[in-house]
């Protein structure tokens, strides 16, 4: 039996998902602090966040979020596997409607779907399961192929609400693609709880977050070349004003024409003295 450091962070993983990418990145970034990885049964995913058997888990939606955050990770592609020689293997992806004469194998237990590629080695058919699975679980003897017209699965990271320490924030930093520096300490209260809120609701208010920023510096930068552009214009012809006014303008322009005014403005008094 393995025996886990008591203070190590317990991160589970369902079947399918890759973890040694953020293992990797944790290892180089706290290298002083356990990380445990350890293997979900899909079956299992709640009961072992909620029966503390581990505190984060890498989860496949949807799952019961009372008492849970959850941030969404990424979509699955649905595929579906068949022998080497099946017709559906000279094709790279297929719809429902060619499916529908098949003998589909029953793959709906996720913890199972090992003995139903099994099944359709040595006896035919086709089963659909997520890309990701199709991969943990390929032989050589069969191929898959994307599926048209159903629906996809989502791998999401949560971990109870009442779980407060700072080495979830720093998970969370490493997973959700944070730098070091970004991760370096927890977050203030108000960062901290955005965050949740954005896992709540999909992280949305993250990605928003981003995008606010984003925006802001390029609305600096425009500014500012506003600003010069509304300097040198003067300075070249005094009645070209209207001309450069007349230019696609909206409420940013304005307030670098403004800029460019007080810019010039204090160049003169400067000049004067």
């Amino acid at each position: 039996m393995n025996r886990i450091a008591p203070d190590a962070l317990r991160v589970g993983y369902v079947p399918g998902v890759t973890v040694s990418k953020w293992a990797r990145i944790w290892a180089e970034r706290y290298p002083e602090d356990v990380l445990e990885l350890i293997g979900v049964p899909q079956a299992e995913q709640e009961g072992a966040l909620r029966d503390g058997r581990v505190d984060m888990c890498f989860v496949r939606l949807p799952i019961d979020r009372e008492g849970l955050h959850a941030i969404p990770l990424y979509r699955e592609l649905p595929v579906v596997v068949v022998p080497k020689d099946h017709p559906i293997a000279l094709f790279e992806q297929v719809g429902t409607a060619e499916l529908a004469d098949e003998r589909m194998q029953d793959a709906t237990d996720i913890d199972a779907l090992a003995d139903t590629v099994e099944l359709v080695a040595a006896v035919g058919g086709a089963a659909v399961m997520p890309h990701s699975l199709a991969r943990l679980h390929h032989r050589k003897d069969l191929v898959f192929r994307t599926v048209i017209g159903v629906p996809e699965t989502q791998i999401a990271l949560a971990w109870p609400t009442d779980l407060e320490r700072d080495a979830v924030e720093h998970f969370i930093g490493v997973v959700r693609g944070r730098t070091a520096q970004s991760t370096r300490g927890k977050r203030s209260d108000g960062g901290d709880s955005a965050a949740r809120g954005g896992g709540r609701s999909g992280g949305g208010r993250a990605q928003a977050g981003k995008k606010s920023g984003a925006g802001t510096g390029t609305a600096k930068s425009a500014s500012a070349r506003g600003a010069g552009n509304s300097v040198a214009g003067r300075a070249a012809s005094g009645k070209s004003g209207r001309s450069g006014a007349g230019k696609p303008a909206s409420g940013k322009s304005g307030r670098s024409s403004a800029g460019g005014k007080s810019t010039g403005g204090k160049g003169q008094r400067r000049g004067r003295r």
